[in-house]
């Protein structure tokens, strides 16, 4: 054997030793003009530290849901899908699930989008008769080669699945509804989903209770697999047909294992404007922190949007592959909830750009 033919053997031999070494992946990053390794993503590395996290006052009861997954070291996916199934249910709830206020002709319709650390997604949107849309998004993300499903396809789909045909409309929104209709204004109210918990009629509020938001939840498993979850009846007394935010991807849900996850609450058109979710991710790449990331998003919205801004709610919820967690929204009253092995029902209230809420 001559030595050029010994020294290719013998290089590689140890590149892939050292493949191996590595776990049999290549290097993290491309080789630059000089021979070195580039700068490039960091290798994943798993964490030790579960949590999960969700938006609003009724992010805790879901997150407790969660956390029977998360602390039995669970999947994190199988954890958010099931965490906000809490809210889903919950018939006090008038901004997410099947209490959720209808649109201005009566109707309930519900959407729901859900992700995990690898891209894979799934969403329904105008979702009728289902109780739990965010079971149907990942049938969808799992059993489809399709992201998004919508209306009466959407419960086409979820019938064949298996999923229960059921009235959504309670008595208490149907009650809420004909209120409404006395004057049939559309005005949303900033931070609805707080005000309006328990209530059927009118709350008596200016504005009343027309808006409806969302619940968002992000968690990181004990392997530091991510995945996210996000499910909403939409604003109430909508145009029918509208679709928010919450089952677009890369609007109000974004999951990138490399990095972390994010979700959004408030008014999705304008979250939808900015692509939010997948921005505050993006944000997050370049090296802000969570909370730096939720608020550079916040204040773009700002920015493009200054006298809209006084009068309506956008928020942003984050957290990053090491399970670092931020917030930021434009109105005061924005809350979200922090649930991990050493607190099961943390309440924390968001920073905004406004300090003081116009509702």
């Amino acid at each position: 054997m001559t030595d050029r033919r010994r020294f290719l053997k013998t290089s590689l031999l140890g590149a892939s030793a050292s493949m191996l070494a590595w776990g049999g992946k290549l290097a993290a990053g491309p080789i630059d003009r000089s021979g070195k390794l580039a700068a490039g993503p960091a290798p994943r590395t798993p964490t030790t530290v579960a949590r999960v996290v969700s938006t609003w006052d009724f992010g805790i009861a879901a997150n407790q849901a969660a956390w029977t997954i998360l602390g039995k070291g669970g999947h994190a996916l199988d954890a958010v899908e099931f965490g906000v199934q809490v809210p889903e249910s919950d018939l006090k709830n008038h901004s997410v699930g099947r209490a959720g206020y209808p649109d201005r002709d009566g109707h309930v319709s519900l959407d729901a989008s859900i992700m995990d650390a690898d891209g894979n997604c799934g969403a329904v949107a105008a979702l009728e008769h289902i109780a739990h849309p965010i079971a149907v998004a990942r049938r969808v993300m799992e059993r489809t080669p399709h992201v998004l499903l919508v209306g009466e396809g959407a419960l086409q789909f979820a019938l064949e699945q298996g999923f229960k045909k059921e009235e959504l409309l309670t008595p208490e929104s149907e009650k809420a509804w004909h209120e409404w209709l006395k004057t049939a204004k559309y005005n949303p109210s900033i931070n609805s989903e707080v005000h309006d918990y328990g209530k059927g009629g009118s709350t008596g509020m200016p504005g009343g209770a027309h808006n409806h938001d969302t619940i968002g939840m992000l968690a990181i498993d004990a392997q530091g697999r991510l995945a996210g979850a996000c499910t909403t009846s939409g604003m109430a007394w909508k145009m029918r047909g509208r679709v928010g935010d919450s089952p677009i991807i890369g609007a109000g849900l974004y999951v990138d294992g490399e990095v972390g996850g994010a979700t959004s609450t408030g008014v999705g058109e304008e979250v939808i404007r900015n692509a939010g979710s997948f921005l505050v991710v993006e944000l997050m790449r370049q090296g802000r922190s969570p909370h730096e990331a939720c608020k550079e998003a916040v204040m773009r919205i700002v920015k493009k949007r200054r006298e809209a801004s006084k009068t309506i709610q956008v928020g942003f919820l984050a957290m990053n592959r090491a399970g670092e967690v931020g917030a930021y929204a434009i109105q005061h009253g924005f809350s979200y909830a922090v649930c991990d092995a050493k607190k099961q029902d943390d309440l924390i209230p968001s920073q905004s750009v406004y300090t003081t809420s116009y509702s």
